[in-house]
């Protein structure tokens, strides 16, 4: 099964010296990332979760489900599997639609998310139970639109990243710096509160950041995607 790519950080890290570890603002990671940093891009909610794969394979002869983490020799959490196997059946991937239909190719649908829930990281705060929150979803050699991927987790019955919404990575840094972001009006809000904390969409309690997107899919010279997360921990 397909892994997830790398997503970068913005910008590269002092290697030794007292600030080792740290990022040097400026030093882009890529030259990609510095030509858009000026562009619009899309803005997610990061999770603090562990990252799952679920895979659906439908075929001439019938379709398969299948789950993995991050790697193929990945660990999943006892509980976590319970609920992926229970939730993640083949009937509902057909009733969400994706059975294959005569005349149609072969095609793989894979899902991207984190696993998240007590024991899981700092999953305590989102929710009280393991479950999964979708991310990302490809079908064949396709990357699904935001919009897209939203409609299969409604389809599927299951939460998808929410939306934080658009700007330049610029704009990126300043929201988990500060807090600050934009309302449905274009107005100037408070996100977090008065500590300047990124407040989680999930509750009070702080976001671990933004995962940023072009608002129109870009790939670099490799065909790689290009995408880039924005830590809270590393604008403070």
């Amino acid at each position: 099964m397909e892994t997830y790519h790398k997503i970068q950080t913005l910008f590269k890290r002092h290697l030794d010296g007292p600030k080792k570890g740290k990022m040097i603002r400026g030093d882009w990671t890529t030259p990609e990332l510095e030509y858009l940093a000026d562009d619009e891009w899309e803005f997610t909610e990061k999770v603090d979760g562990t990252n799952i794969r679920i895979g659906y394979d439908v075929t001439y002869v019938g379709s398969d489900v299948y789950f993995g983490g991050r790697t193929d020799n990945a660990t999943i959490p006892i509980p976590l599997m319970r609920f992926l196997e229970e939730h993640f059946t083949d009937e509902r991937f057909q009733d969400a639609g994706f059975s294959r239909k005569d005349g149609e190719q072969e095609s793989t649908i894979t899902l991207f998310g984190e696993g998240y829930g007590p024991k899981i990281q700092n999953g305590g705060n989102y929710r009280n139970d393991q479950s999964f929150v979708l991310f990302d979803v490809k079908v064949g050699d396709w990357w699904l639109l935001r919009k897209d991927v939203d409609d299969i987790a409604t389809k599927l019955g299951i939460d998808s990243v929410p939306t934080i919404g658009h700007g330049t990575l610029h704009d990126a840094i300043d929201i988990v710096s500060t807090g600050l972001t934009w309302d449905k009006n274009g107005k100037m809000t408070r996100w977090g509160n008065s500590k300047a904390m990124l407040k989680s969409t999930w509750g009070d309690f702080e976001a671990e950041g933004i995962v940023a997107r072009p608002s129109v899919p870009l790939f670099n010279r490799k065909g790689e995607r290009i995408i880039t997360k924005i830590k809270a921990v590393d604008f403070r």
